[in-house]
């Protein structure tokens, strides 16, 4: 299963040695790790290579990591269906860093990109069309980044004195975010060898 993969991250590290910083195989899915300045003219060459033709872009995501230098890993989740191939684009960005839209090459990703932007707040050169797409035109912050309060910044509530939606402050704790793990079944007679409590009136 893994040999036709080690032979497509052969041919696209030979061809594009600027383009690939690292690459693994896992899960029948090919893993690559990319320059950001690269992005755009890999992403053509995978689609247009007829020994590649990853024609189909199946998703952009991103993931953050706040303690890091570069910040916001942006990932690229592409599709050979002649070839039954999937590989997995990685990119490493800073937070004020500006990444290459891929509308040119994949019409598709606009929406892709704009979740991203909308979640994330990365911004992407280039796309004709760079809005919000999940939250409202004023919201403030952007919701999947870790350090966006699980209770956000503002309410909003149909308020019938004035007959419209009114937006509020929030100002909730954020106490619940310190999870503890020690149990998965809290108030539960029986529990799991090794989930058990410290005796905390014995300390």
């Amino acid at each position: 299963m893994t040999q036709p993969l080690e032979e497509l991250a052969t041919l696209i590290a030979a061809n594009r040695p600027d383009c690939i910083l690292a690459y693994d195989i896992a899960f029948g899915e090919l893993n690559m790790d990319v320059a950001p300045s690269s992005m755009l003219g890999l992403v053509d060459f995978l689609k247009s290579d007829h020994r590649c033709r990853l024609s189909s872009l199946v998703d952009i995501t991103a993931v953050d990591y706040p303690g890091r230098d570069k910040r916001f890993e942006v990932v690229y989740h592409l599709l050979s269906m002649y070839q039954n191939h999937r590989v997995r684009l990685r990119m490493s960005v800073r937070e004020q860093d500006i990444v290459a839209s891929i509308t040119d090459v994949h019409p598709s990703a606009n929406w892709f990109e704009r979740e991203v932007f909308d979640m994330f707040g990365i911004l992407f050169s280039g796309h004709p069309d760079l809005r919000r797409l999940l939250t409202d035109y004023g919201f403030r912050g952007h919701p999947l980044r870790k350090d966006f309060p699980t209770t956000g910044y503002t309410e909003l509530r149909y308020d019938e004195v004035e007959k419209r939606v009114v937006y509020e402050p929030v100002s909730l704790v954020q106490q619940y975010r310190q999870f503890d793990f020690m149990s998965p079944w809290e108030g539960a007679k029986y529990v799991l060898p090794g989930g058990e409590k410290p005796d905390e009136a014995k300390g």
